[in-house]
């Protein structure tokens, strides 16, 4: 019974799963060092609308004002550190084969979803299930329903990168 089980985790992990699990620990980490530290659930499109704060006098974003300091250097520090990972460990170049468009109209929904949703997947994925939040299981079984269908509906209609 153990060998189908090992194809299949090979097939669905080629690359292995350490630098998943690594991934998912360091991300643990720093959930628990921002809600130790400040006692606020680390959502990263929190740290987007308050990084935001500077550039915009809208008041969703001005909201976050008195501690957009620290998110700023969070959010800058999600970007440096794949900055870095690309730099040590990719060559420095432009790691994927999807065209830049298709990235700019996925990140556009990305945070249309992320705004319908009242959050996104590291707030909901990660702190909200934790804690057992009904709002956030209900939206990351969304978010994995319309992922999933999405996935299964360019495979079908044969897009490639």
């Amino acid at each position: 019974m153990t060998a189908p089980l090992a194809i299949a985790a090979a097939d669905l992990f080629p690359n292995g799963i350490s630098h998943y699990a690594v991934g998912g620990v360091l991300v643990g980490l720093g959930v628990v060092t921002i809600y130790a530290a400040t006692g606020i659930i680390a959502g990263a499109s929190t740290f987007l609308e308050s990084t935001l704060s500077y550039a915009s006098d809208q008041r969703r974003f001005q909201q976050y004002r008195a501690s957009r300091d620290w998110r700023v250097v969070f959010t800058v520090g999600i970007v440096a550190g794949a900055a870095v990972y690309a730099v040590s460990f990719q060559g420095g170049g432009w790691t994927t084969d999807v065209q830049w468009w298709r990235l700019l109209g996925g990140g556009i929904l990305v945070g249309i979803g992320t705004r319908l949703g009242k959050g996104c997947t590291s707030g909901h994925g990660v702190c909200g299930v934790a804690s057992a939040s009904p709002t956030s299981i209900l939206n990351v079984g969304i978010f994995l329903a319309v992922a999933i269908g999405t996935a299964q509906l360019v495979q079908a209609l044969g897009v490639a990168p």
